[in-house]
């Protein structure tokens, strides 16, 4: 991890001792990840939870006694981060309407883990920073502080946009910037013919997208999920 930040303390909650096994041994490549229990059902881990206070928790869905999604409705004001890692596309959207950081479907493998652990580290290294990261909007610029500095940045230069719970990462060619402002805020505010949105995470600039596919946009060199139900208002788009 950068700088001299903290590590992030977790527990894993799920019943399949074979995915709590997968989470201890690929959660060891990345340092910044601290340990501090698996647990084989809801129950056992809100106690956990009462007890450690992690700042994150790895949930199945679900689990004897009562599922992933009302263990986090019981914690969600306790705990930073929440990735739930399940065999339930079904239940995505209750998911990140809890704010779940990630929604992972197993079988969890090596690679898709790298990818919640780079979003983690990234939320985590946001959240401890002193910046405030605003974020105010002009005709075809943004102006974002970042601690004592103001970026001018063009909107044409937005290749795309990343919700990260109540945080916005803005992708650029040369730098990515955070903002203190939901996603929804700012589709709110960019000009609806220039940003779209294409999955509860993620809005894409249409000017950057360079190929369109079933299921995912390619935007630069970064490839981009749509999602079910915003599939119609994609095909609908000229790109």
């Amino acid at each position: 991890m950068t700088g001299t930040l903290p590590g992030i303390r977790f527990i894993a909650v799920d019943d399949s001792p074979l995915d709590l096994l997968f989470i201890s041994e690929f959660s060891k490549a990345y340092p910044f990840l601290i340990p501090c229990g698996t647990f084989s059902n809801a129950v056992e881990g809100y106690g956990a939870q009462q007890y450690i206070k992690p700042d994150l928790v790895f949930l199945d869905i679900e689990m004897p006694g009562f599922s992933g999604i009302d263990l986090l409705r019981k914690i969600r004001e306790e705990v930073v981060m929440a990735v739930f890692i399940t065999s339930h596309p079904e239940f995505a959207l209750e998911g990140f309407e809890l704010s779940a950081l990630d929604y992972i479907l197993k079988p969890l493998t090596e690679e898709r883990f790298a990818q919640a652990a780079r979003k983690i580290q990234e939320y985590w290294e946001m959240r401890q920073k002193s910046a405030a990261y605003e974020v105010m909007f002009e005709k075809d610029m943004l102006t974002i502080k970042e601690g004592h500095n103001h970026v001018k940045l063009a909107q044409r230069d937005i290749i795309y946009l990343e919700a990260m719970q109540d945080y916005t990462k803005i992708v650029t060619s040369n730098k990515n910037y955070m903002t203190l402002s939901s996603l929804t805020y700012f589709m709110e505010q960019l000009p609806a013919d220039r940003f779209l949105r294409v999955h509860r995470s993620y809005a894409v600039s249409v000017g950057q997208v360079k190929e369109m596919r079933y299921s995912e946009l390619v935007c630069n060199n970064a490839v981009i999920p749509v999602g079910k139900t915003y599939r119609s208002a994609v095909a609908k788009m000229r790109f």
